[in-house]
This record gives C-alpha cells, structure tokens and sequence, in this order.
C-alpha cells in the first residue's frame, strides 16, 4: 500500500459530520491537522459492507460523501460480490454508479490528480462461510 492510501484515517466535514472510513487516497500534498485529515484533500473514499444487511447504512455514506464532494465514493459487497464505483458528485449523492461483479480482473479507477488507482476485483473480501472454522 502506498503512502497517499490510508486506512481508517479520520477527516473532517463541516458541521461536526467525521467520518472514518475503511480506505481513503488523499491528494499528495495532503497535510494531517492532529489525528485527521480535511475532507477538501480526499480523492476516495472506499467503504466494504459489513453484513448482508448493511447495504442502506450506505446510502447515508453515499448521499454525505457526494454533498462534500469527494470525487470517488468505492462500495465493496462481499454479500453482493460486487463493488459500486460511485462517481460525478452532486448536492445529493452521484450521477453515475457503475456496478463490478468479483472475479472479473483489474478495475483502474483514474484519480483527480492523475494518478491512477487499481482495484483488483479478483481479490476482494468473500463473507465467510457459515460454520467455517478456518
């Protein structure tokens, strides 16, 4: 993992909304002010759903993450086995949602500073398996 992508990083909104989300990439000149982050120097924000159920606690995320204008919103559903690339901010969430089933390659995902990020759809994280003791 490269330096600019940090896990459960804290940043701030205005009007107290924090967030502390599973992955962010922050822009490359991004500068920590005490433990967090502003949310002006995120380029994404990646969030995997943690139970079968969990699906609508995203579009709270989904509808914050777009107001703020955070230019990548990335949902992973190991139920689903899909991940949701949310992109085109807007005052209420995203224009455009583009849906990615598991096991279909490498996702690059072009970054607002050029850079590019890969997500590896073949590697994403499975819900175990009941009973499973590993």
């Amino acid at each position: 993992m490269s330096a600019d992508a940090i896990v459960h990083v804290y940043i701030d909104f205005p009007a107290d909304e924090n967030a502390a989300p599973g992955l962010a990439i922050l822009r490359e000149d991004a500068r920590r002010e005490g433990k967090r982050y502003s949310f002006e120097d995120v380029l994404l924000i990646s969030e995997v759903v943690p139970t079968s159920s969990a699906r609508k606690d995203y579009d709270d995320c989904t509808a914050k993450y777009g107001r703020y204008g955070i230019p990548i919103y990335l949902v992973v559903d190991p139920y689903a086995q899909e991940a949701v690339l949310h992109t085109q901010p807007t005052a209420t969430g995203y224009i455009a949602a583009h849906t990615h089933a598991y096991g279909t390659g490498k996702l690059p995902i072009p970054l607002a500073d050029g850079r590019t990020f890969t997500l590896d759809l073949d590697e994403l994280p499975r819900p175990e398996a009941e009973g499973d003791t590993g």
